[in-house]
């Protein structure tokens, strides 16, 4: 394995940064929405690292003012391509909350403010960089990109756009993680190759003039725009293509074009990922960024363990653009990077999370080698766990007390969130999460206690939920800890109705819990759920479903989950009576506790620990 190379600054944003390496030009330019933070939970900056490795000359430009062709010329014409991405969020999502109300502030950006990034960044970063040089490849990625690689629903157009490769005019879209792609794209057009003649990429979207002879082809974008059975048949069949070991290319007739999905990329093997996180990250923003970056100060002290999630919930895209493979580091690989977490200046002994989207699928997989090269399933837990998976947590557990044992490490928090599901058959690691891992509250994400609505999202339904509840209050009482749920739950998701939201309003009530925030459903793109939201069917059943979208009802289901606070009871009390349910008032509005022994899910300081 190459090993990393030795310059442990941040990669150049500037030409005085390019002299002070003795460099006269680029092989890469990296453009990106978010804030520059060399730190490997973010995109850019990993994938950029993984070129500088491989002796490419790589810089970076965060936040350029798109109106402003001059900003783009900060480090000159690179000499292979320019790599262009919104950041870690779709921009749409990061300006935009759900009631599409302008968001005031961008957690990635110095000093927190909003407005440092275009509407959908990924094209109008793409036109200024084709204006400032002309003729550059352009080569778009990150989570942006990767989930509007398909004619897709657009939430805040409330209509079906076309592939974002369409209105970007870029020369190639990269979904997914990227390393292997980038690393191939770069060597191919180093080498000297032509950009429209690099067509059989894995995890790469292009416009071509044939399609592979094993290619599926989609409905149309004409099609899907003005048909939604039509939209539900492309959701299906792309679906069916996402596993990367027998997945097929795709193709999809954009007018008289006709765009190609090659596809995904092979998950990375424990060696590459190791070599990944090897970089030389310096873990910091870079030194322009003298304001706070809120999302740098969340992650600072994180380590990630593994990436993909087998959970397939409908309203995520992770199996989109991660996958479901979970691929995971090396024990020695995460500890190497906590002992150089560990010597800066500014640690102070404790870890705020050791995760990935689930931290407890750490070091799990599928068991059926043979079996996993074919199979079609979204989700391995739902709707109920396939008998293939390893869902032993000795990796997990060993991992976890390997990182408690190191010298400088004074606390290990797991704050990435469980799939309490999962927890059923991993003992070890549920006494060790609650004795040396909850900082006082732990999050779970219940999403609903509804059974129709849970079986809708592709969740464990309520009895697993409340099992959990009453067994994490009964082991934290007999450890004599002080310790609290968090439910993370959804509003207005598709198919829950304002009955459906009464019941979980009272289920609350009954099991002791409050939500302090509600996450009020945002149709994002390339997920299940804002298909459904978008046709108003399940696209693998045909089942018709019902779709909060009236304001109203949106802001009745809300303050059903907030049943606690005074200001939400008008609005409580007006959707009991549309429901027929004022019978339910006066249990959800006792101020008495529920149940003698419930529990409080108040955050209460734990008590220390030795």
């Amino acid at each position: 394995m190459p090993k990393p190379t030795a310059n442990n600054s941040h990669l150049p944003t500037s030409r005085k940064e390019m002299q002070a390496r003795n460099w006269d030009e680029l092989d890469v330019l990296f453009v990106t929405g978010d804030a520059y933070i060399d730190h490997p939970a973010f995109g850019t900056p990993l994938l950029a690292r993984l070129l500088e490795a491989e002796g490419y000359r790589v810089g970076i430009l965060a936040q350029p003012d798109w109106k402003n062709q001059d900003s783009f010329l900060e480090m000159g014409r690179p000499r292979l391509f320019a790599a262009i991405s919104a950041g870690a969020m779709d921009s749409m999502v990061n300006h935009y909350t759900a009631a599409k109300k302008i968001r005031r502030d961008d957690a990635y950006t110095p000093g927190g403010g909003a407005g440092k990034r275009p509407n959908r960044a990924v094209i109008a970063y793409t036109a200024a960089a084709k204006g400032a040089f002309k003729g550059l490849p352009t080569v778009i990625g990150g989570i942006e990109a990767s989930l509007r690689r398909l004619a897709h629903y657009d939430y805040w157009d409330d209509k079906v756009r076309r592939s974002v490769l369409a209105d970007s005019k870029a020369d190639l879209l990269l979904y997914g993680m990227a390393e292997t792609a980038l690393l191939e794209i770069t060597r191919r057009l180093a080498a000297g190759e032509d950009i429209k003649q690099i067509t059989d990429v894995r995890g790469t979207a292009l416009f071509c003039n044939t399609s592979p002879p094993d290619a599926v082809e989609l409905p149309s974008f004409e099609d899907v725009s003005e048909n939604t059975d039509s939209y539900n048949r492309m959701f299906k069949l792309a679906s069916e293509q996402l596993n990367p070991f027998s997945g097929k290319p795709l193709t999809q007739a954009h007018g008289t074009r006709t765009l190609l999905i090659n596809p995904p990329a092979l998950p990375l093997t424990e060696t590459e990922l190791d070599r990944v996180y090897a970089l030389p990250f310096t873990r910091r923003p870079h030194p322009n960024h003298t304001e706070k970056i809120p999302a740098f100060e969340q992650i600072r002290n994180s380590i990630t363990s593994h990436r993909g999630c087998f959970g397939g919930c409908a309203f995520c895209a992770i199996t989109h653009h991660q996958g479901k493979t979970i691929q995971s580091r090396s024990e020695q690989s995460i500890l190497q990077e906590i002992d150089r977490l560990a010597e800066q200046k500014d640690f102070r002994g404790t870890l705020s999370d050791v995760g990935g989207p689930t931290a407890n699928m750490y070091g799990l997989g599928c068991g059926n080698p043979e079996a996993e090269k074919s199979c079609r399933r979204e989700s391995c837990l739902f709707p109920d766990v396939c008998k293939n998976l390893n869902t032993g947590d000795q990796r997990a557990v060993r991992l976890l007390r390997k990182i408690r044992q190191r010298q400088k490490i004074k606390h290990v928090f797991v704050a990435s969130g469980i799939r309490y599901d999962l927890l059923q058959y991993q003992q070890n690691y549920f006494d060790d999460l609650l004795q040396h891992h909850v900082s006082g509250l732990l999050k779970v994400a219940p999403e609903s206690t509804s059974d129709r609505v849970t079986d809708i999202m592709r969740k464990p339904g309520v009895k697993l939920f409340t099992d959990f509840l009453e067994k994490f209050r009964r082991r934290s009482k007999q450890l004599g800890l002080r310790q609290a749920i968090v439910p993370y739950l959804i509003s207005n998701h598709p198919g829950c109705t304002l009955e459906d939201m009464v019941d979980v309003a009272l289920y609350l009530k009954r099991h002791n819990l409050q939500v302090e925030q509600v996450q009020d459903f945002t149709p994002t793109p390339g997920s299940l759920s804002t298909c459904i939201y978008h046709t108003g069917k399940d696209p693998f059943s045909g089942r018709n479903l019902h779709v909060p979208r009236s304001t109203k009802e949106k802001r009745l289901q809300k303050a059903l989950l907030l049943y606690h606070k005074p200001d939400a009871k008008k609005d409580i009390l007006e959707a009991l009576r549309l429901c027929n349910r004022e019978d339910a008032a006066g249990e959800l509005f006792d101020q008495r506790s529920p149940r003698k022994n419930a529990g409080s899910n108040k955050p209460r300081r734990p008590k220390k620990r030795r």
